[in-house]
């Protein structure tokens, strides 16, 4: 099976858009690791997209706060804004939806799990080693796909020595990863919607569950679009900015 996996798309309709026409016919089904909403100006597009056309789902932290099912008070002023601005735009059937989404990790093929934060907690950002190590003694599966982030990464676990694989480079638009039989791996697709590396393309990931390999990508998009949308919805200006900077 070969699968097309996404996270962290945050209402970002054209950068969502670019990833699906780069990727048509590669891919079988689709898997989101969560946050569809919150940061960009087409909440409703991306979830009635998502209702519609993805395989698997799992919720995401912003999910849960524009849905009204977490608090926002660890969130800066800049994402609470946002966070209130999402809400006032939410049509009652997407809110339901959000808020029926289902908490990682959830298995796929009985081979593979998705997670939005960590194995071990939805909301756990995978940044610090000593919480990536954790995440390995907690792994059901050899391989975990996660978001949270919004960092494209690959993480390989041979034996105890755990490794960060090259992902894909500025200058560069895909990096594969062989999955060797035995070895555990982390992958974070990276963010559709508000990558965070200093690389404002959208981000995924194609995994092809036959060949045991994972394709990495980054998609030009329309940022320029993307920008205009936010500034004309009323979100903060600083958030059309922090699309360009990749940040």
């Amino acid at each position: 099976m070969r699968y097309l996996i996404v996270s962290d798309i945050h209402a970002n309709l054209e950068g969502l858009r670019a990833v699906l026409a780069a990727n048509a016919g590669l891919y079988d089904q689709i898997l989101c690791c969560g946050d569809f909403v919150d940061y960009c100006a087409n909440p409703n597009e991306v979830c009635d997209w998502a209702r519609e056309n993805c395989e698997v789902v799992i919720r995401g932290n912003h999910d849960k706060a524009c849905c009204g099912l977490d608090d926002t008070d660890d969130y800066n002023p800049l994402a609470q804004a946002a966070v209130k601005w999402t809400m006032g735009q939410l049509t009652p059937e997407n809110l339901e939806w959000l808020r029926l989404l289902p908490q990682g990790p959830v298995w796929i093929e009985d081979k593979f799990q998705l997670v939005h934060g960590s194995p071990y907690h939805e909301d756990e950002y995978l940044l610090d080693p000593q919480e990536i190590i954790r995440a390995r003694q907690v792994m059901q599966t050899q391989l975990v796909f996660f978001g949270h982030t919004h960092l494209q990464c690959a993480i390989r676990f041979h034996g105890d020595e755990g490794m960060m694989l090259p992902t894909v480079g500025s200058q560069e638009d895909a990096s594969l990863v062989e999955l060797e039989p035995g070895d555990y791996y982390l992958i974070n697709p990276g963010s559709v919607g508000q990558p965070r590396d200093r690389d404002w393309r959208a981000a995924c990931a194609l995994y092809d569950s036959t060949e045991n390999r994972v394709l990495l990508r980054r998609i030009p998009y329309d940022l320029n679009g993307a920008q205009q949308r936010v500034r004309d919805s009323g979100l903060p200006p600083m958030l059309a900015e922090r699309l360009a900077r990749g940040q």
